[in-house]
Parts: C-alpha cells; structure tokens; sequence
C-alpha cells in the first residue's frame, strides 16, 4: 500500500535530530516533489507534535515559518533543542540544516 504525500512527509520528520531543522523545499526534495506548500499544509495538519515534530521544519531562508501552536512556541521549542533564533530567523542556518 502507498503511504500518502503527508504520511510521507510525517515520517521524514522522525529522522530530523533535536539540534537541526530542515526545510519544507528539502522534505519535498527527498520525495522527488516541488510540492513545498504541499509540504507546509501536511505540517499544518500535524496532531502529534510529539510523535512529529513539524517544529523544527523553517523556510528555506531561515525563517521558522508558521506552527499550529504559535510562531512563539515554535522559536521556544527550537531554543530548547539548542538552535539559535533571533527575531524569527535561525541564526547559523547552514550549520543547522539537516538534508536527507
């Protein structure tokens, strides 16, 4: 059975470590797509943000971008993991980005 364009993207996130983001352009990438705003909606419909952490997925200019829960929480929970962010924009986003 063929998993879904946002069963695919969800599981692309479980590979993401707490100390790096990807983009949503990179997740489309990796699933041989140009659907990025496809990429953003199935981040959007995310209802286990535990399980799926859609959180450290950001623009590919460094910006966070949008989250279900706030831009604020969003910048809160990538502070935690120990990725730099000052404004809305990751600081070192080179030094951060996860490629699959």
């Amino acid at each position: 059975m063929t998993k879904s364009f946002e069963d695919q993207c969800l599981k692309l996130l479980r590979q993401i470590p707490a100390v790096k983001v990807t983009t949503y352009r990179e997740i489309a990438r990796k699933l041989d797509s140009k659907a990025y705003r496809a990429v953003g909606r199935a981040m959007a419909k995310n209802r286990n943000l535990v399980v799926f952490p859609c959180h450290r997925v950001v623009c590919s200019d460094g910006k966070v971008g949008g989250y279900a829960n706030g831009v604020n929480q969003k910048i809160q929970l990538l502070k935690r993991e120990g990725v730099a962010v000052i404004g809305e924009k990751v600081i070192a986003f080179e030094s951060v980005m996860y490629q699959f």
